[in-house]
């Protein structure tokens, strides 16, 4: 970014590049979590209900079943209450659109419903957080059900089956909690400490704005792991465990203010040590950790913005999600195709937080699915020869989807698309060829008509948010300044304001970020931004200049006596 970009005019149009898009990633750290857990929900079900005759009840089973794929980066409290509002989620789509199949076979009305069913699922799923994988298979399973044969007497035990496997996949993605309890806010922790390391490795060893990726990085890493720790109870057993790791989240996020003061062997040293099943690691006990910890009380008294509030700023996005899957499903019903969902389903996956991220997505989509298409066609004649084998390819392909998505979107699609078309034919096999064409089709159409839609649907309110961003911000200095400008500031007054600094600092590369891929706005105030952060982080430095003892200061380091 540059001084010298205009604050205000109509943005240029952006050119949507491919480069990068399908590249891949390191995998997850966890990434084998939600492949077991989704195989260990889905199987059982399947199972039971191939040895009673009827895999043709699965798709509501798998309903409850696919909720396990949710929540694994939450400490476990969290996640029970996620979980159950994402089964509780699942079922309340799945009950609309099986009342709505009962009631008409209307294709142009079951499309209209999916579509506003996909549009609410999209923002409650990003105003929540509640993600990987958001709101793409909330929406897959309410399309597909629209477009199945129901009586209203069927309903309630349809939508038993879905309960029972929810409670089931629940069940599932608890499981761990007895073996390692706190492994959620360990490695959240353990991540905060690497990303605030390879900052503090890469300073200095060139101009400031060559590292500001690494530094964003590491202030997002931080303030994830705030959030995974504040949701922690503050009292009782877990209590000590939360201390231990907030002084360790302290530590990284001063590292990112003082990069230069810092060691990033401790930090990574920290880091590992939090990987195993060993104690914790403890920062000795400094003066500074009582006035940081008052700082951390400070934030667990703010209350989280309103939900309404919240959904404001989404409103360009249900949009977008509502119109696009609505024109694909009717541009897939106007070419003589079947299944209509599929074309709205792959609309409703594209869209993410600006019209930039929705095209790359759109090229995953298209490349994953085609390919994916291959991989039916190869695996069909075997999973032809019985249902077992059936289950057993779908059981596979599930593994492969979660243990592959997360090197990129198009890889996890190469499974995800065979898996789905095998779970087209558990009522009964049909003919790989048709199914391959219209697959092929409406991922096409639907790529596509979702991606015209998103051009259409601007969100002129990005730049706004960017500017209420920039002034948050800077309300989020002044007020460290003013502390750091008295000679001695109330305990953890200081604190609390450094890490209000750095959460709006996080926010508005967040916010500038998103809204730099947007179309047909007005400019963003660059200018302001780039000031903004400058000086936010200047004032952070000052901030830990005021600590009492440095990263690399202090008693040493040892162990807290809490266990894993």
């Amino acid at each position: 970014m540059s001084s010298a970009t205009p604050t205000s005019g109509t943005s240029p149009v952006r050119r949507l590049s491919l480069a990068g898009v399908l590249r891949l990633r390191r995998p997850s750290e966890i990434w084998f979590k939600p492949a077991l857990s989704s195989v260990a929900a889905v199987a059982p079900p399947n199972l039971l209900l191939l040895a009673l005759g009827r895999l043709d009840l699965a798709m509501y089973t798998m309903a409850g079943s696919l909720c396990a794929l949710y929540a694994h980066n939450r400490p476990y409290a969290a996640r029970a209450r996620t979980l159950a509002w994402v089964v509780l989620g699942m079922i309340g789509g799945l009950a609309v659109a099986l009342v709505t199949a009962s009631l008409t076979r209307d294709a142009v009305v079951l499309v209209t419903v999916g579509a506003l069913l996909a549009a609410v699922q999209k923002a409650l799923c990003d105003a929540t957080r509640v993600g990987p994988p958001g709101n793409v298979v909330l929406t897959f399973i309410s399309s597909a059900a629209l477009f199945v044969p129901q009586t209203l007497g069927q309903v309630p035990g349809h939508l038993a089956l879905a309960a029972a496997a929810g409670v089931w996949a629940w069940l599932v993605g608890m499981a761990p909690a007895p073996v390692r309890p706190h492994g959620p806010e360990r490695r959240a922790t353990a991540q905060a400490l690497n990303a605030a390391a390879a900052y503090a490795a890469a300073h200095g060893t060139g101009a400031d704005e060559d590292h500001a990726p690494a530094r964003a990085a590491g202030y997002a890493a931080v303030q994830a792991a705030w959030q995974t720790l504040l949701a922690l109870p503050s009292t009782g057993a877990r209590a000590a465990t939360r201390r231990a790791l907030e002084r360790l989240v302290v530590r990284a996020e001063v590292a990112l203010a003082a990069p230069a003061d810092t060691d990033p062997e401790r930090l990574r040293a920290w880091a590992r040590a939090l990987r195993g099943g060993g104690r914790i690691p403890r920062i000795g006990d400094a003066p500074a950790d009582t006035d940081e910890l008052l700082g951390v009380d400070a934030e667990l008294a703010a209350r989280p913005a309103p939900l309404r509030r919240r959904l404001g700023p989404l409103a360009p996005i249900a949009a977008r999600t509502a119109l696009g899957c609505a024109l694909a499903g009717y541009a897939s019903l106007a070419l003589g195709i079947g299944r209509p969902y599929w074309a709205l389903v792959t609309a409703a996956a594209l869209y993410q937080a600006n019209l930039t991220l929705t095209w790359s997505r759109a090229v995953q989509r298209v490349v994953g699915n085609l390919a994916g298409v291959l991989v039916f066609a190869a695996i069909a004649p075997l999973a032809h020869l019985g249902q077992a084998l059936l289950v057993l390819c779908c059981l596979a392909l599930n593994f492969g989807a979660e243990a592959l998505i997360t090197r990129n979107y198009w890889l996890g699609s190469v499974c995800v698309t065979p898996m789905a078309l095998l779970v087209t034919e558990f009522a009964g096999y049909q003919a790989t060829g048709d199914l391959m064409t219209e697959r092929a089709v409406d991922t096409v159409v639907g790529a596509l008509v979702g991606f015209l839609a998103a051009v259409v649907v601007t969100n002129r309110r990005a730049g706004s948010r960017v500017e209420q961003a920039v002034t948050a911000a800077d309300r989020a200095r002044e007020r460290a300044a003013r502390l750091l400008a008295e000679p001695a500031p109330a305990p953890g007054d200081l604190e609390a304001a450094r890490r209000g600094l750095a959460a709006a600092l996080t926010d508005l590369r967040a916010t500038a970020d998103g809204a730099a891929g947007e179309w047909w706005g007005r400019a963003l105030p660059q200018e302001r931004v780039v000031l903004a952060e400058r000086s936010g982080h200047r004032t952070l430095a000052e901030a830990v200049r005021r600590q009492a003892v440095r990263p690399d200061r202090g008693a040493g380091t040892r162990t807290e006596d809490v266990r894993p």
